[in-house]
């Protein structure tokens, strides 16, 4: 992490912080909206709906808990000073690209050949 200053971690810190807090405001939200409620009456078509609805609604917030996840971590690796280092070959991740997607672990050259594997 020698690569990156004080305020640099600050304002990364602060960044997953406030993406972590909206991503938790937005399940209590959820959690909290009548549509929630079990479905009674309608027609086949309106349950099939509602099954969709809630379908995509779970997949939302199976993604939202992974991010949560990765934002968990990365604030772990800046309190063991970890942070900002490649996981794949050590390199040091810049602090543009840190800024952009905090929770990345990997510079952007492996993950593009972790990318072009995947679609091998």
């Amino acid at each position: 992490m020698k690569h990156l200053t004080e305020e640099q971690l600050k304002e990364i810190k602060e960044l997953l912080v406030n993406m972590r807090e909206r991503l938790l405001e937005s399940a209590q939200e959820q959690i909290r909206d009548p549509s929630n409620v079990t479905f009674e009456g309608g027609d086949e078509i309106d349950r099939a709906d509602l099954e969709e609805e809630r379908y995509l609604t779970f997949r939302i917030k199976g993604r939202e808990a992974k991010l949560i996840h990765k934002i968990d971590y990365a604030l772990m690796k800046i309190e063991s000073g970890t942070y900002g280092v490649c996981e794949n070959c050590g390199a040091e991740i810049p602090f543009e690209r840190l800024k952009a997607r905090p929770v990345t672990t990997m510079c952007f050259e492996c993950k593009e050949l972790e990318e072009e594997h995947e679609n091998d």
